[in-house]
């Protein structure tokens, strides 16, 4: 009897951290980094460490944001991500059951709702406002068989909502809004940044019948895509916010892409050894350039 009784509570133990295990892999981790450099850049040099509101918003750009955006993608995708290797994983994403995956909208929506009531309760009504501009780039992504991500380019267009980070840190922490051309380097980024996720992507997406801008132009035409893009990126960071740490670093990375399509993989998939070194990598930028986006708050003239 005791021995059952043992039993039984390590499987209820033991499927409590499968379910939160579930749960961290759907906000992916591997992308947290990127959402709050991205929340810091409104706040340079201003003193908003001893606020809640800060914190607050530091913490549900990670999970509870990432909660939202790929766990809606991950109930769309479940077939498409059952063929991909790189899922199931903390840096990439999960791939749920069915059971987790129809599981996952209400506990979405129950999430979402606590923070917007705290959001509410700090900064008032507008939060409903930016809520529901959320839930709107969301659904126009991933509804089924009209969503944008069935419908490129317009699946990197989609990736400008990632400035509602930019509008939520500067409510949060009542800092003005970046300007326009801070907004568009934000929009720019956040598309480069997908469009390498489709291309990691490619195989299983082709696989699944899946089409992206990626699988429709090919693997060297995406990557110079990618290229020009942070070129653009550098450009206007360098003329219009004078930061050559940006500027330089986002120049490297487009000398990266040429060289890789040209001359490196081509047109060869990556590793998941290889994808899991640039997610690492690209993390510990994010991580060590936060302070100096604080510091510099380059973006924010």
């Amino acid at each position: 009897m005791a021995t059952t009784a043992t039993t039984s509570a390590e499987s209820v133990a033991g499927d409590a951290v499968s379910r939160l295990a579930f749960f961290v892999k759907v906000s992916r981790p591997g992308l947290w980094a990127t959402s709050a450099w991205f929340y810091l850049l409104p706040v340079g040099r201003h003193n908003v460490f001893h606020s809640a509101g800060f914190w607050l918003g530091l913490v549900y750009v990670t999970l509870p944001l990432g909660f939202i955006i790929y766990g809606w993608n991950d109930v769309v995708d479940r077939e498409a991500d059952r063929l991909n290797p790189r899922k199931g994983t903390f840096l990439f994403g999960a791939r749920g059951t069915r059971e987790q995956l129809a599981a996952l909208p209400a506990r979405i929506a129950v999430m979402q709702a606590l923070f917007l009531a705290v959001f509410y309760w700090l900064d008032g009504p507008r939060m409903l406002l930016w809520f529901a501009g959320l839930a709107g780039f969301s659904a126009l992504y991933n509804w089924p068989r009209y969503g944008l991500k069935s419908w490129p380019p317009f699946e990197i267009l989609n990736q400008a909502g990632y400035l509602l980070v930019f509008v939520l840190s500067s409510w949060l922490n009542h800092v003005p809004q970046l300007g326009w051309r801070a907004m568009l380097f934000g929009a720019l980024f956040a598309m480069h940044s997908h469009v390498f996720g489709e291309i990691m992507d490619f195989e299983p997406d082709r696989a699944s019948g899946r089409s992206t801008t990626a699988t429709m132009i090919g693997v060297v035409p995406a990557k110079f895509l990618i290229a020009a893009l942070l070129l653009i990126e550098s450009s206007l960071v360098y003329t219009h916010f004078q930061d050559a740490w940006i500027a330089g670093f986002l120049a490297c990375g487009m000398v990266w892409f040429l060289l890789d399509a040209t001359l490196l993989w081509k047109a060869r998939a990556y590793s998941i050894g290889e994808m899991r070194f640039f997610l690492l990598a690209w993390n510990a930028i994010a991580l060590a350039s936060m302070p100096w986006v604080w510091l510099s708050a380059s973006l924010t003239k």
